[in-house]
């Protein structure tokens, strides 16, 4: 997988063609390509649930990542070869709609979810670093976390964890050089050209610039995150007092 990011607008980005291999004796790993592109979050979405609408007999799970689809079947049941074929039939019928998006497009791919953020500097560690390296005010950074929508493109790392992109290029910036050992849930980091709320307390190696006061995950509910693969969060910032009145509220409750 490569870090370049196609945009919607990219001319140059076509329908990829799907390849399959082999991953274990239970699973076939679908790949569409090779980069990290906007347009292949809601296409990989629609192909999970064609799989499973049409497939749920011999097929128990379809994983979505980035660019692939892990695709976990029963092999007492269907031939490699035949789920494979079934499959390229599905795909062949999942038409490819790759155009610009935005809030008020009913077309637009997966659920909306707005969340919230204090990028206060008592809660953004890394704050400063990043301002040092883009050369951004603080205004700024907020301003271009929050300023499009984002997409999720796998859930992974841990439990919950989404890895959402793709962030202006003006906030481009690495990973830290030492991960930290502990960070706190809620956190919200930024790495390269994506970002990511941290579900819960972890090691991780992002750069924090904030903190969200939403429950990211929850392994009591159902579903135990509130994103999927294909659907896009937008960033809203609040205040210090907003976030510690409403995490006040979330523990009184």
């Amino acid at each position: 997988m490569t870090n370049t990011v196609n945009s919607v607008e990219d001319p140059e980005f076509k329908q990829p063609n799907a390849e399959f291999c082999y991953a274990g004796v239970d699973a076939l790993l679908i790949e569409f390509g090779h980069e990290i592109d906007a347009c292949l979050p809601s296409y990989l979405a629609t192909i999970r649930q064609r799989i499973l609408d049409s497939l749920g007999s011999v097929v128990s799970e379809v994983v979505p990542a980035y660019a692939s689809l892990l695709v976990y079947y029963e092999p007492r049941a269907v031939r490699p070869y035949d789920l494979q074929i079934a499959m390229e039939n599905l795909i062949a019928e999942v038409p490819w709609l790759c155009s610009p998006w935005s809030a008020e497009d009913a077309n637009a791919p997966g659920k909306l979810v707005e969340v919230q953020v204090c990028y206060d500097p008592s809660l953004a560690p890394d704050l400063e670093r990043v301002m040092t390296i883009t050369g951004l005010s603080a205004e700024q950074v907020v301003a271009a976390h929050t300023g499009q929508q984002l997409q999720v493109y796998a859930l992974g790392f841990a439990p919950g964890f989404a890895y959402l992109g793709s962030l202006p290029e003006s906030l481009s910036v690495p990973r830290l050089d030492a991960p930290r050992t502990h960070i706190a849930a809620g956190s919200v980091g930024i790495a390269e050209q994506q970002s990511a709320v941290y579900p819960q307390d972890s090691p991780g190696g992002w750069n924090i610039i904030g903190r969200s006061p939403v429950q990211w995950f929850d392994p009591q509910r159902q579903p135990m995150t509130a994103v999927q693969v294909g659907d896009r969060i937008q960033f809203k910032a609040i205040d210090l007092a907003t976030y510690q009145a409403i995490v006040e509220q979330g523990a009184s409750s």
